[in-house]
């Protein structure tokens, strides 16, 4: 069965159907998971030995901090698909009015991200979108 996958491709006819490369499938699924939960598993086993004030969790914490806001601001400076077509004072206003949502509400991320989703929202809506 791999092998007349690997031949219809060779030879450019014929699709390759589900059933015929369910394996590619599988690799990729137990790629992914291999690739994830490894390191889950290690953080779990190394951070039971961590003390929470312990500079070593502090790095994590920033690290991790730092690639939100990295994504955060890929999003509203380079985003793609609809969003980009939206202006940037749009996008900077629904960050803004979600981080002050997220300080008035004791910081809690759901409404700050639920402010920001609905003021991108609403904004689109009334530019037509």
């Amino acid at each position: 069965m791999v092998c007349r996958a690997f031949l219809a491709l060779a030879k450019g006819g014929g699709r390759v159907t589900w059933h015929e490369g369910w394996w590619a499938y599988l690799f990729i699924a137990i790629a992914g998971w291999l690739a994830t939960d490894i390191w889950r598993w290690l953080g779990v086993l190394a951070g039971e030995r961590l003390r929470e004030d312990s500079e070593a969790l502090n790095w994590v914490r920033a690290v991790a901090t730092a690639l939100v806001a990295a994504v955060i601001a890929k999003l509203v400076l380079y985003p793609t698909g609809v969003l980009e077509q939206s202006p940037l004072w749009l996008r900077l206003g629904a960050v803004a009015l979600g981080a002050i949502a997220f300080f008035l509400a004791r910081q809690k991320p759901a409404v700050g991200i639920a402010t920001a989703i609905a003021t991108l929202a609403a904004g689109l809506w009334w530019l037509g979108f």
